[in-house]
Formats: C-alpha cells, sequence, structure tokens
C-alpha cells in the first residue's frame, strides 16, 4: 500500500489486555451511502474498550471478532461524505463513538447509526478542542442515564461511588447542575480532585456507611455506584430506597442498572453544550501519542487514574 492508500490502526491479533495491541497498516477505508469517513484526531479510552476484549467469548457478546480494532469514543473532522448524506459536509468537526474501531486514522461512521451498530457522529462545538470532545461520548451518555435512573434535584444528598473515573466526572458535576449535595467515593488520593468537581469526598472501603452518615447526619437520598456494587449497598443501608439507586458495572437485584445505550435522545449534544459554555470541566488525566497505545491502555486499564485517557492521532 502506498501511503495515500494506507492508513493506521490499532488492531488486536488475539483478545486480551494492552500487550496484545499492535499499530497496523490498512486500507484506507470509504464512506458509503448514509456515511461520514471521519479522520480522527484524538480517541478518548473507556473501561468498556477493555472489557469487551478481554476474551473471545465476551467479545463475541459484542459482535466482535478478530482481528478486532480498539476504543470507541473519537473526534475529528469529516473528510469524506456519503450518497444521500445533507447533514454533514467535508471540514466539519465531529465527535462520537463507533464500536472498538476508534483508535485509528479514520472511522467510518453510519448518519443514522448509533454507538453499538454503525457508529455515530455529534458536531463539536465551536470551543471544544478534539482531545476533550474524544472524552465525551460513552462517559457522558453514561452519566447522563445514571443521572436519569435517579434524577437528582435541590434538596438531594447524592452518593457517587466511583467520583474520580472517567463516567464519575461527569456525574458528579451533572448532578452539582441540578442543585444537588455530592459526596462522592475515592480514595484518599483523589480527594483534592472530587473537590475540585464539586464533590465532598468521602474515602471507600470498610467503614463507609459509617462515614457517610457523619458527613451527611440527615441522610443521603439518592446513590449512583459507577465502580461496582459497594456503593449501592451502603446506600441500601443508609436507607436509600432502590428506585433511587442505580449501578453501571454491578447488577444487583431490584435496582435499575444505567446503561448509557439507553440515553435520551439530544443527551449528549447538551453535555457538549455545557462543556462549550464552561459549565463542565472535562478532566483529561493523560494523552499519549498513537505509537505508546500499550502505555495509554495500560494506564487506562489501572482503573486509578483521575479523569480521562486520550489517544492522539
Amino acid at each position: 500500500m502506498s501511503g495515500k492508500d494506507a492508513s493506521r490502526a490499532v488492531q488486536f491479533e488475539s483478545f486480551g489486555g494492552p500487550e496484545a495491541l499492535r499499530i497496523r497498516e490498512v486500507p484506507v477505508p470509504q464512506a458509503g451511502p448514509g456515511q461520514l469517513r471521519v479522520r480522527v484526531a484524538a480517541a478518548g479510552l473507556n473501561p468498556m474498550d477493555w472489557f469487551m476484549t478481554s476474551d473471545a467469548e465476551t467479545a463475541a457478546r459484542f459482535g466482535l471478532s478478530l482481528p478486532c480494532g480498539f476504543g470507541t469514543d473519537y473526534a475529528g473532522t469529516v473528510d469524506q461524505v456519503g450518497d444521500g448524506v445533507s447533514e454533514f459536509a467535508v471540514g466539519d468537526r465531529v465527535f462520537g463513538g463507533a464500536l472498538s474501531r476508534a483508535v485509528a486514522d479514520y472511522v467510518v461512521v453510519d448518519v443514522a447509526g448509533t454507538i453499538a451498530v454503525g457508529g455515530e457522529a455529534h458536531r463539536t462545538p465551536d470551543g471544544v478542542d478534539d482531545r476533550t470532545a474524544a472524552a465525551l461520548a460513552i462517559a457522558g451518555c453514561t452519566a447522563a442515564a445514571a443521572l436519569a435512573v435517579v434524577n437528582p434535584g435541590p434538596g438531594d444528598t447524592v452518593l457517587v461511588g466511583g467520583a474520580g473515573g472517567g463516567v464519575g466526572v461527569f456525574a458528579v458535576q451533572l448532578a452539582r447542575l441540578a442543585g444537588a449535595r455530592v459526596l462522592g467515593t475515592g480514595s484518599p488520593s483523589s480527594a483534592d480532585a472530587l473537590r475540585a468537581l464539586g464533590a465532598e469526598p468521602v474515602a471507600y472501603g470498610d467503614g463507609l456507611v459509617d462515614r457517610v452518615r457523619a458527613l451527611a447526619p440527615a441522610g443521603v437520598t439518592a446513590a449512583m455506584d459507577l465502580h461496582g456494587a459497594e456503593t449501592a449497598r451502603a446506600a441500601r443501608e443508609l436507607g436509600v430506597p432502590d428506585e433511587r439507586i442505580t449501578t453501571i458495572a454491578g447488577q444487583i437485584d431490584g435496582i435499575t442498572p444505567a446503561n448509557g445505550a439507553n440515553a435520551a435522545p439530544g443527551a449528549i449534544e447538551e453535555i457538549a453544550g455545557l462543556v462549550a459554555a464552561g459549565r463542565l470541566r472535562v478532566p483529561i488525566a493523560a494523552s499519549f501519542p498513537v505509537e505508546e497505545i500499550q502505555a495509554a491502555a495500560e494506564l487506562q486499564a489501572g482503573r486509578h487514574v483521575h479523569g480521562k485517557v486520550v489517544v492522539d492521532l
């Protein structure tokens, strides 16, 4: 392939962890009817990227097979428009999700698609750079879906588990914008980062219930567990009704899980608008050139990073 016909894509030759990732030369994809081709500038990493590609059985559940791409969140510029597309033009800045194929020079998405089927694109607002836009789709939609389950507002005290993680940074700020008081769980080292988002930090682990009671003697009224099940169980012990608790990673009978795929139409555009207006901060913990994809993936997969990890292409 000549340079003009070839492009780079990060792929798995076998499912597994960061050590299985390779940069491959692939043909430049072409936009078909109803599709856009995006020249990717940045791709954001999420825990979901690892979960889906950890082994062949899990990958098959998500419709993935080898050779398989990596990463779902992307941002860049439209550089080819397929037949029948009038909503976007070459040169438009866009962001969105394309399931397990975003860390690549080019991604082709369906204008009428979803993250899981065909990929999707949204206009990047003026004033939002590509690294920030590449961090929005999965975490923003998941946080919006979690808020929709528990519906926080003024007068609420919300306990957010995993508040400093990729989804947590959005959920904390959205709950604060809705008028709620937020207690956010994290490691002791994350306390300053949580305060910067507007949460009152509380250390996770043994004794969580007692620490929350001490911080909020009047009680907690809602909870979002963005890590596992510890926060949801603590919320039950604190008297929060099941209908005002949600999880994104743990499954608990009687508690409604939140899934970014179920976020309300327009939720991600609303979040992008809040970012553009300076009302929502997107902490970028680290950015790596694509040549260092394994290091980027290892940092993100460690689950101790405060904010988002982004790959530059």
